[in-house]
């Protein structure tokens, strides 16, 4: 038989209020409690301590505190990352990141989901289902990212959007749903500088 964790990382219904979730569960949040409460400028303790909860983390990352996570084992993040304030990863299941990867304030990847009907959400019945993010990719401010979801790479998704289909790569989306707005082409290169007046 299988117990709930088993249950949770194979993306089957589990109790999330099992024993075991709960302490994994409570010891993230002790060590984010830490993290989150250092010093502005001890870097260096604040990523050791995000090294020994996160399941992958590179040489070259950044996560402006405050950050949250429900497990940060499930978590893999690729080199050159960067997360801005307010980033919250419930990462029931796994959340992998690719290289060059921005994530503006607020932005949210939330792999948890609960049942539709009440019956069996009351009785703590949850589930959780991977998010893939691609390489060189941004994430506009207050974006959320639904359970199940893959968002290629060479990616832009607008501020305020809410994720609930896979993105294609090289593309730019936005709007609550998320939708593609237009392809990413080699013109839009150096589109931001031509418009400024300097």
């Amino acid at each position: 038989m299988m117990i709930e964790k088993e249950k949770m990382l194979s993306g089957q219904p589990y109790l999330a209020f099992d024993e075991e979730l709960f302490k994994e569960r409570q010891y993230a949040k002790e060590v984010l409690f830490e993290f989150n409460s250092l010093n502005p400028g001890e870097v260096e303790k604040r990523n050791k301590l995000l090294e020994n909860l996160l399941g992958r983390v590179p040489k070259l990352f950044y996560i402006e505190p405050p950050f949250r996570c429900d497990y940060g084992y499930n978590i893999s993040i690729g080199e050159n990352f960067y997360a801005n304030y307010n980033c919250t990863v419930l990462d029931c299941a796994p959340v992998t990141i690719g290289d060059n990867v921005l994530l503006a304030p607020n932005v949210g990847l939330y792999t948890a989901g609960h049942p539709i009907h009440y019956e069996p959400r009351n009785k703590g019945i949850e589930y959780a289902f991977p998010i893939t993010i691609g390489d060189n990719v941004w994430l506009g401010g207050g974006v959320i990212v639904n359970p199940g979801i893959t968002i290629g790479s060479n990616v832009v998704i607008g501020s305020g959007s809410v994720v609930t289909k896979d993105i294609p790569s090289n593309v730019v989306a936005a709007g609550n749903p998320c939708r593609v707005l237009k392809a990413i082409t080699d013109d839009d290169r150096d589109k931001y500088f031509r418009n400024l007046k300097v």
